[in-house]
C-alpha cells in the first residue's frame, strides 16, 4: 500500500519555562485518497484542513504535548470529528495549554489503521515523557516528533526532559529500524535512520 504523506509547514510560537520562542513546525497528514491521520496539530488549522481536503480523519495524533505541536487539536478535532490521541505521561503538558480538554490515549505498540495500511506507535521518552514516534513499516517512514532530527535528538534541556532518556530511546527504539527508513521530522527536514545512525556516540559525548 503506497501511504500519501503531505508535509504542512506552519509558524508560530513555542512557550515553556517562562520563555517563548520562534518555531516553524511540520505537520504530517497521512493517508490515502478516503482517509487520513494528522500528525501533530501546530498553530494554524486552516491549512493542516486544506491538505485534508474531504478525506475522512481518522485521528489527530501528537507526538508530544509541547504547545507548538497541539495548539490547535481542540479546533482540528471540532473541525472533523476526530480523536485526539496523546501519550498519558504527557498530560501535565497538555494541562498547561488546554486545560480540561478531554482527549484519547496513545500507548506504546498501539496500532492506527488508515487507508488500508497500520501506524504503529513507540514510546520514545527524553524530549518529554509521553513523546512518541509514528511508525509506517510498510512505507518505511518513521515520523519523530521532536525526538529526532537530522544531525541529533531533540532538546532536552527543559522541565520534563531527560537527555540520559532520549539518548536511550534513540538507541534502542529508533536506530534498530532499517536504515533506509525515511525520517520525517517535526522540524527541519528531514533525513534517514541510516544517515543518523552513526553519530549516536557524537551525540553522547555533546551531551544535552
Amino acid at each position: 500500500m503506497n501511504l500519501s504523506i503531505t508535509r504542512v509547514i506552519t509558524s508560530g510560537t513555542f512557550s515553556l519555562d517562562g520563555g517563548t520562542w520562534d518555531v516553524d513546525n511540520n505537520v504530517w497528514v497521512v493517508g490515502d485518497e478516503s482517509e487520513a491521520v494528522i500528525i501533530d496539530a501546530a498553530h494554524d488549522a486552516a491549512p493542516i484542513l486544506e491538505a485534508v481536503g474531504d478525506r475522512r480523519v481518522v485521528a489527530i495524533v501528537l507526538t508530544h504535548a509541547h504547545n507548538d505541536h497541539i495548539g490547535v487539536a481542540p479546533e482540528l478535532a471540532e473541525a472533523t470529528d476526530a480523536p485526539i490521541l496523546l501519550h498519558p505521561a504527557d498530560e501535565m503538558l497538555w494541562e498547561q495549554t488546554h486545560p480540561g480538554v478531554p482527549h484519547g490515549e496513545l500507548t506504546d505498540g498501539q496500532q492506527i489503521r488508515v487507508g488500508g495500511d497500520t501506524l504503529e506507535v513507540i514510546n520514545t521518552p527524553g524530549h518529554s515523557p509521553g513523546s512518541c514516534v509514528i511508525w509506517a513499516p510498510s512505507a518505511k517512514v518513521l515520523f519523530s516528533g521532536d525526538t529526532l532530527f537530522q544531525g541529533g535528538p531533540g532538546a532536552t534541556g527543559r522541565s520534563f526532559s531527560s537527555f540520559d532518556d532520549i539518548i536511550a530511546s534513540i538507541r534502542d527504539r529508533i536506530l534498530v529500524l532499517d536504515p533506509e527508513t525515511r525520517v520525517c521530522t517535526g522540524h527541519g527536514d528531514e533525513t534517514t535512520i541510516g544517515a543518523e545512525a552513526g553519530d549516536l556516540d557524537e551525540w553522547i559525548r555533546r551531551g544535552h
